[in-house]
């Protein structure tokens, strides 16, 4: 009876033991773990910080933004938008091109016909400002113009830059030409004229990212012959290439026929392809 006693406190007192040794195994895992994470976030940070500081990537890299809207029922609408951007980096030239459009009908008849293209090139003379040369194209079928052009140097400025954040301010000086669909011997069509522009944009999280695009253009000669353009896009990563989100653009006009309207607001979801 004394042997099964004494075998049976033996038994229990190994099994306590190895059940604290499995507990303290585990805290001493679990605590590895922390450790590992908190290594692994601060790694990110540094690769962040560190890639921040390289030269332009000097491939080139795109973006393609698809949009489409389609209402049925009490009104058959189809609405599409495309969005590309492309840019080239090389020593401290930079060049980039844009492409916005719209098309759009209601009820099997067209309502929106709109493209919208610009190029952009840049000298950086020191890290933080650039000479730049833009020329920019507008062909607005619903509006009060048969086209909009222009062309001119600038200047942009690299107000701030951070791993998460970018902010950038630039102006130029025009020669503008735009045509009425319906003529004015009131409006001047061959002009000269300034531009102000914004672009900011911030990782909100790993995978969230919010871009603002805002400018002011305007005839030297006529002040009241100004544009507003302003475009928010919030836009989660679903893959390495891959984002989805949506965007609201308000394209400003100040002077217009009496049948038009000033302000074209645009509300889109979008799915973006970045390479």
């Amino acid at each position: 009876m004394k042997k099964i006693v004494l075998s049976t406190l033996l038994l229990s007192t190994l099994a306590l033991t190895a059940s604290a040794e499995v507990a303290k195994d585990q805290v001493k895992l679990k605590a590895d773990i922390e450790a590992a994470k908190a290594e692994k976030s601060k790694a990110e940070a540094s690769l962040k910080a560190l890639q921040s500081q390289l030269p332009p990537n000097e491939q080139v890299m795109t973006t393609v933004r698809l949009g489409y809207i389609n209402t049925t029922g009490n009104s058959e609408t189809d609405t599409f938008s495309l969005y590309a951007n492309a840019k080239k980096a090389w020593d401290k030239h930079n060049l980039s091109f844009m492409l916005d459009g719209q098309y759009g009908k209601a009820d099997g008849k067209e309502n929106t016909n709109k493209v919208f293209a610009e190029l952009n090139y840049g000298y950086s003379f020191i890290e933080s400002l650039s000479i730049t040369a833009v020329a920019g194209y507008k062909n607005d079928k619903f509006s009060s113009y048969n086209y909009q052009a222009y062309v001119g140097p600038g200047l942009k400025w690299l107000t701030y830059k951070s791993v998460k954040q970018e902010l950038s301010l630039e102006g130029n000086i025009f020669y503008a030409q735009d045509e009425l669909q319906i003529q004015s011997p009131d409006f001047d069509e061959n002009y000269g004229a300034y531009r102000a522009k914004l672009l900011y944009n911030i990782n909100l999280l790993d995978n969230l990212k919010f871009e603002q695009e805002a400018s002011y253009k305007s005839s030297f000669n006529d002040s009241e012959n100004y544009f507003l353009f302003s475009r928010s896009a919030l836009s989660s990563k679903i893959s390495d290439i891959f984002s989805a989100g949506i965007s609201y653009k308000i394209d400003y006009t100040n002077l217009v026929a009496a049948s038009k309207k000033q302000s074209d607001n645009t509300l889109e979801a979008f799915l973006s392809l970045d390479y």
